[in-house]
């Protein structure tokens, strides 16, 4: 398991077909629940199926693609498997 916080990195800065773990989200209470919902949980694997750069971020989180703005994936931490 992960436990420093330098081995994580936003969702926003991994590329494009890499499978990483979320290690914790930092926000406020209702971002955390509306990623809940979604699936987007601390330990749960992902992997990002689009990231230009610019605009939304796709990932695959159990077999549902998800679209994150570029803020809320800003505030999801992850670490690569």
């Amino acid at each position: 398991m992960i436990t420093k916080k330098t081995d994580t990195v936003p969702l926003n800065e991994v590329r494009s077909g890499t499978t990483v773990r979320i290690v914790e989200v930092e926000a406020g209470h209702s971002l955390k629940n509306r990623l809940a919902a979604m699936g987007l949980l601390p330990n749960v694997q992902i992997r990002v199926v689009r990231n230009d750069g610019a605009g939304q971020i796709i990932v695959n989180v159990k077999n549902s693609k998800v679209i994150l703005g570029r803020g809320m994936s800003h505030k999801v931490f992850v670490a690569k498997t």
